[in-house]
């Protein structure tokens, strides 16, 4: 028969469980990491103080696409350093991996569609929590919690089309792509090589079954690298119709992009984050803050905010309010990294392997530094 507990394992176990309920209650009920209060001038004096310098590893597909964004910053902020290196997500967030591994840390701040990384990142400890000015009203899916990460930014993918080029009857949803008027007419950026592009593709054939795509692929579609190339295709008038890239919703230039009123489309908040160990904390917070900022987010390029109280233009409803966008679906589908690979090694059956150099150019283990 076992014998009964001691009196000094009992009051052991005791003072563990205590312990341990209380390390549990101090974490759960610890107040979360406060809104930011300075202002940009100040966040800009810390800024300078600490060397002036401020380097972003951000999602993309052109080396001059965040060209904008730099400039923009450097007019406001003109003695800050800024190097804002554009790569595809899905090789930045390896590079940052391997320079967190090898003590190599080059960017300060990373801004990237792979959303899956910044659950990660904060898992293990990689991410500073911070709350940026406007955080409170930043939409809630749009962001960590416990600030690990927010998203600056709305990237929404889809079609488009040129004005021109389409006439008075141009596609409206994804079945009207197989119009045999709009055959050897479609440029569009490879699905297998972009995880965005991928969900798209994934939620027209959710909807519409892989007969689309097996038909879709009879257009004598053109897929090359980059979601720019849509939209370049289009713009150029080499093709009349570019898929798996984005748009402004409301634009009323030669390149049309289209929100479908019922058909699926995808969005996601581009999320940023600062590293832990970034070299130039303060410089980060600047920028995060400044993106934020109630100006940055009235100007977006496409009139989607991340903040709820920041009303788009007429004729545009805040993007969570659109459940065709699948906003919830993106960050689950890239999750589910096995499923993932799995849809890439199908859409390649259908349209052939992904081929060309990669857009942005071969960056190397530490661009930046």
């Amino acid at each position: 028969m076992p014998s009964s507990p001691t009196r000094r394992r009992i009051l052991a176990t005791g003072a563990g469980a205590a312990l341990a309920a209380g390390v549990m209650s101090r974490t759960a009920t610890a107040a979360p990491a406060t809104e930011e209060t300075r202002s940009l001038d100040e966040l800009y004096r810390a800024a300078l103080a600490e060397g002036g310098k401020l380097v972003i590893y951000a999602g993309g597909d052109t080396p001059t696409q965040q060209d904008a964004t730099k400039a923009a910053f450097r007019q406001a902020f003109p003695e800050i350093d800024l190097t804002i290196v554009v790569d595809y997500s899905k090789y930045h967030d390896v590079r940052v991996d391997n320079q967190l591994t090898t003590g190599t840390l080059v960017p300060d701040v990373v801004q990237l569609q792979t959303l899956q990384d910044f659950t990660r990142w904060k898992a293990r400890g990689q991410l500073l929590a911070y709350r940026p000015a406007g955080f409170s009203k930043v939409y809630d899916a749009f962001k960590d919690p416990q600030g690990a990460w927010t998203a600056i930014g709305v990237i929404a993918f889809g079609f488009m089309y040129g004005a021109d080029a389409a006439g008075p009857t141009p596609p409206r949803t994804p079945l009207d792509l197989l119009d045999p008027a709009w055959k050897g007419r479609i440029a569009s950026s490879y699905p297998h090589d972009d995880d965005a592009v991928l969900y798209l593709y994934s939620l027209y054939v959710r909807k519409y079954g892989w007969d689309w795509a097996a038909r879709f692929a009879a257009q004598d579609v053109v897929f090359a690298r980059g979601s720019n190339f849509p939209g370049d295709s289009v713009r150029s008038g080499a093709k009349a119709i570019g898929v798996g890239g984005a748009g402004a919703p409301l634009g009323t230039g030669p390149v049309r992009w289209v929100l479908p009123d019922s058909a699926p489309f995808m969005a996601w908040g581009q999320r940023a984050a600062i590293l832990r160990r970034a070299a130039r904390p303060a410089a980060a917070k600047l920028y995060l803050n400044w993106c934020l900022s109630a100006a940055r987010q009235q100007s977006s390029f496409n009139g989607w905010s991340v903040r709820t109280d920041i009303t788009p233009p007429t004729g545009l409803r805040p993007v969570w309010t659109y459940p065709n966008a699948h906003l919830d679906g993106f960050p689950a589908f890239m999750a589910d990294r096995a499923e993932v690979e799995r849809l890439k090694q199908t859409f390649a059956l259908y349209f052939g392997e992904v081929h060309g150099d990669p857009t942005p150019g071969r960056l190397g283990l530490h661009p930046g530094a």
